[in-house]
């Protein structure tokens, strides 16, 4: 089942903040009144995600700039995503928020837990100021993910909840025609 328009549950979970090196709790709270995009993945030294997760911090400034806070997730514990951080090349140049889910429950909770391997898909999501779903991608694991096209996800997402009963079409960019769904247009695109 979607969990588009649906909001976050509850939770706690420890992470690794990777900016300021430095543990820190995370709780739905921290959601709550910005954007939040949350990245989840298989696993810490793997092949794809680092240079999943590197990609989306070649974005994450311009992503701070929309009011976005990035969080990855992954079965690991934050106590192994820092050394994840200080071992890799790619990962050393992470600045945000690496969550630990070794209880699994955040992946059961966005529905992206392999049960069998115990580990998680490569689930994005976005998540707006209100704490509702609004966007959700899921790859198969040997598909990595493409972080330049959540600037656009966002943009979409924000001007959608500032112009309420106007869309973006396909390929919407900034400054681009929004649509006005009505009886009019039935047919007509």
């Amino acid at each position: 089942m979607s969990l588009v328009g649906k909001k976050i549950e509850e939770f706690r979970a420890d992470a690794y903040h990777a900016g300021k090196g430095e543990f820190i709790e995370v709780t739905h709270e921290d959601f709550k009144g910005k954007w939040s995009i949350v990245v989840f993945y298989p696993a810490d030294f793997t092949f794809v995600c680092p240079t999943e997760l590197e990609d989306v911090q070649s974005y994450y400034e311009e992503l701070k700039e929309l009011g976005c806070e990035v969080y990855s997730v992954s079965t690991d514990t934050h106590f192994t995503h820092k050394a994840w951080h200080d071992h890799s090349e790619a990962i050393s140049k992470l600045q945000y928020i690496m969550i630990g889910d070794p209880s699994q429950k955040l992946s059961r909770m966005f529905d992206v837990l392999d049960e069998e391997q115990g580990l998680a898909q490569r689930g994005t999501f976005i998540i707006d100021p209100d704490g509702v779903v609004q966007a959700v991608e899921i790859n198969a694991d040997g598909i990595g993910r493409d972080a330049s096209t959540l600037i656009r996800k966002i943009k979409a997402a924000q001007y959608v909840r500032n112009n309420p009963g106007e869309v973006c079409p396909a390929k919407w960019e900034e400054g681009g025609e929004t649509l006005k769904p009505s009886l009019d247009l039935v047919g007509k695109i």
